[in-house]
């Protein structure tokens, strides 16, 4: 691989690392603040915390794949797909394990969620 081209790889991998520390950094107060306020939610806001960490993992995993390919454009039916079968199986035990039950559309929004998050972290901030 070019210099160039591994600059622009590392470059993409650290944005999405920054997103995920951002995501991860705030999602994690805002569960032990729920558990504090309403104990009894507390096992909803773990399981959801804990899946969507998984979630978060799991699409920079499938974003780092499709950006060493240098395909990152148009590919998000792949990716969704790919994310999907990753996180899944897990996500639905940690949702169903906290009472929510978990259909594959559920968990698709809840990717495309964490996906518009990160999203929207990366964008440059307006001149």
């Amino acid at each position: 691989m070019s210099i160039t081209f591994t600059s622009v790889l590392e470059a993409i991998g650290n944005g999405f690392a920054k997103g995920l520390q951002w995501a991860i950094t705030y999602a994690i107060p805002v569960e032990k603040l729920v558990a504090t306020l309403f104990p009894a939610a507390a096992p909803v806001a773990t399981g959801l915390a804990d899946a969507t960490a998984l979630i978060q993992k799991a699409v920079l995993l499938v974003e780092q794949k499709y950006a060493a390919a240098g395909v990152q454009s148009g590919t998000g039916a792949q990716k969704l797909a790919e994310v999907i079968t990753l996180a899944s199986p897990v996500v639905t035990q940690l949702l169903s394990q906290a009472g929510i039950p978990a259909s594959t559309a559920y968990i698709q929004n809840l990717v495309n969620a964490v996906v518009a998050i990160l999203n929207v972290q990366a964008m440059p901030a307006a001149a």
